[in-house]
């Protein structure tokens, strides 16, 4: 059977759609929009009235896509920068009014449970003992500690992401070191109180995991990760996207998130793997397992 989710997000909204058999996902179609709906938000409270409407309009592009592969219900799903937003019923009102969608606001709980479950069961090889998996994203960093047959047994929230630092601290393109040195002190006072249980392994999930592995491989450490600041602090975003083959917005994202996983490599204390999936891969292979209720009753697609 086929299923679809799309992920309202502090940085971008994600559509995938995936077939699950025997608890396997196969991948048949995926899309992604920098709609930014965290941009700002640590000032204003507010998510700006042009994101709704954008974000709105992207959600019913997505949603129709998915429809036309066969898709008859479409599981949408929004997570920190919505959850915090003092207008967030505005735009969960003006997606289901132009895209004929429910929207679910998942808890940072929730979201840090997904990502763990979509990352230990995508790696393509068994997890054995206790794995950490670090969801970097826009608005918020989660941390989920626990086992593939138990669960999660420990879990964070951390309310600063690649999308708040480049906000707050990373202005100039390339960043310069004063811009880094300023975010790396944000990230260190938000993580301070930081203490992870004992893991055998490390696995970070989210678009700034993805798009590192493209600069440095498949494993982060303290080398690497240093490797990729050197980068992205050397060229303006286009150049480093037109090298690497990323969407320029995400490289302008970039450092934010090598600072975090940067920053987390402490509190773990080993190399980070870079996952095949997760939030979204977790809500698809619940749906598929039963283990979560589907969208509510699919309204009527409004007309193009």
């Amino acid at each position: 059977m086929t299923y679809a989710c799309i992920d309202i997000g502090s940085n971008t909204t994600r559509l995938l759609v995936a077939e699950c058999r025997d608890g396997r996902l196969r991948e048949l179609a995926s899309q992604r929009a920098y709609t930014r709906v965290g941009k700002g938000l640590r000032a204003s409270g507010r998510i700006p009235p042009e994101k709704i409407v954008d974000t709105a309009e992207v959600v019913r592009t997505q949603a129709r896509f998915a429809r036309e592969l066969g898709v008859r219900e479409v599981a949408v799903v929004a997570t920190a920068a919505v959850r915090e937003a003092a207008n967030r019923d505005e735009l969960v009102a003006a997606i289901g009014r132009v895209a004929r969608v429910e929207v679910e606001i998942l808890s940072d709980q929730e979201e840090a449970r997904l990502a763990f479950v979509g990352a230990t069961k995508t790696l393509g090889a068994p997890v054995l003992g206790t794995v950490a998996v670090l969801d970097i994203g826009g608005g918020s960093v989660e941390i989920a500690v626990g086992t593939v047959a138990d669960g999660v047994s420990w879990w964070r929230s951390i309310p600063v992401g690649s999308g708040t630092l480049l906000d707050l601290h990373l202005k100039s393109d390339p960043p310069r070191d004063a811009e880094l040195e300023a975010a790396r002190a944000e990230v260190a006072e938000a993580f301070a109180d930081l203490e992870t249980p004992p893991t055998g392994g490390a696995v970070a999930v989210g678009g700034s995991a993805r798009s590192l592995r493209r600069l440095v491989g498949q494993e982060l450490d303290r080398g690497t990760l240093a490797r990729a600041l050197e980068i992205l602090a050397s060229a303006r975003a286009p150049e480093i996207a037109e090298r690497f083959d990323l969407d320029p917005e995400r490289a302008r994202l970039l450092p934010g998130g090598a600072l975090l996983l940067d920053s987390l490599l402490d509190r773990v204390g080993q190399p980070i793997a870079v996952g095949q999936g997760g939030l979204r891969e977790g809500l698809l292979l619940e749906l598929a397992g039963g283990l979560r209720p589907g969208p509510g009753a699919a309204l009527a697609e409004s007309p193009p």
